[in-house]
């Protein structure tokens, strides 16, 4: 079976650079067909992978590990031309954790180096897993408030229900909160996300070097598939539009009246 779900632009048109996507627990491929597709749309190349195993035992063995599938996963999009650049990662709930530890070591980061990172869902450091969750019920409340998605979960049998209860290794939280990677950084949130600190969001983008902290009004724990996901998508494009012009951003607003 293959490691990876691919998603290409319109045909004829130049590609604008490379994604790929890292789900988060429980999730499978499927979970983010809908994202992929809308960035793909706009001519980048996307590509989703596996969700990361995080041994709590051997946390730099998984990260390494990881660094490895996703040096892998970004020749494979490789054409005559070479891997289309910018090349971004994208990683939620712990494939977010585990892509800010991993490009916050030295001598793990995946070659080609990545260009930039997209953190949606980032567990916080004191609320890393889910409690009280004893149906599907509860933990599709914590996820989010999209019909679509809700129905998307419930129907794909290879997500593993239960899994927002798995604690993350603490080494791996703590990593990807004290994150010193220079990339531009684009980290996503929402405001109803149980999982997230948002004060430790606050202090991780103010430490970083380059970060931008986006935090969505009403999205629960899959911020890019929640309610907002149009919304969401539009602010990771014009961060990837953003990026490709050395991050000035390419509209400003100079009025409004709302």
């Amino acid at each position: 079976m293959t490691q990876y779900s691919d998603h290409h632009g319109p045909e004829g048109l130049l590609i604008r650079g490379t994604i790929i996507v890292v789900p988060g627990r429980g999730e499978t491929r499927d979970t983010y067909t809908r994202f992929a597709r809308r960035l793909a749309s706009d001519a980048y190349r996307v590509r989703v992978i596996d969700s990361p195993v995080l041994d709590a035992g051997d946390p730099d063995g998984s990260l390494t590990g990881l660094a490895e599938r996703l040096a892998d996963a970004i020749e494979g999009t490789a054409s005559e031309d070479g891997v289309a650049l910018p090349v971004v990662l994208v990683g939620a709930d712990t494939g977010a954790a585990a892509l800010a530890a991993l490009l916050g070591r030295a001598g793990t980061v995946p070659a080609p180096e990545p260009d930039a990172l997209v953190l949606a869902g980032l567990p916080g450091p004191s609320t890393e897993s889910a409690t009280g969750v004893d149906t599907w019920e509860d933990e599709l409340e914590i996820r989010t408030s999209c019909p679509t998605h809700r129905g998307i979960l419930t129907q794909d049998a290879g997500v593993r229900r239960g899994s927002l209860g798995d604690a993350v290794p603490n080494t791996v939280l703590t990593a990807a909160h004290e994150s010193g990677t220079g990339v531009p950084t684009l980290l996503l949130a929402g405001d109803a996300d149980p999982l997230a600190d948002h004060e430790a969001l606050a202090h991780a983008a103010k430490s970083l070097p380059r970060a931008r902290l986006s935090v969505v009004h009403g999205a629960h724990h899959d911020v890019l598939n929640d309610l907002q996901h149009r919304s969401v998508a539009a602010e990771v494009v014009t961060f990837l539009e953003a990026l490709r012009n050395d991050l000035r951003p390419l509209v400003t607003v100079r009025s409004s009246a709302w």
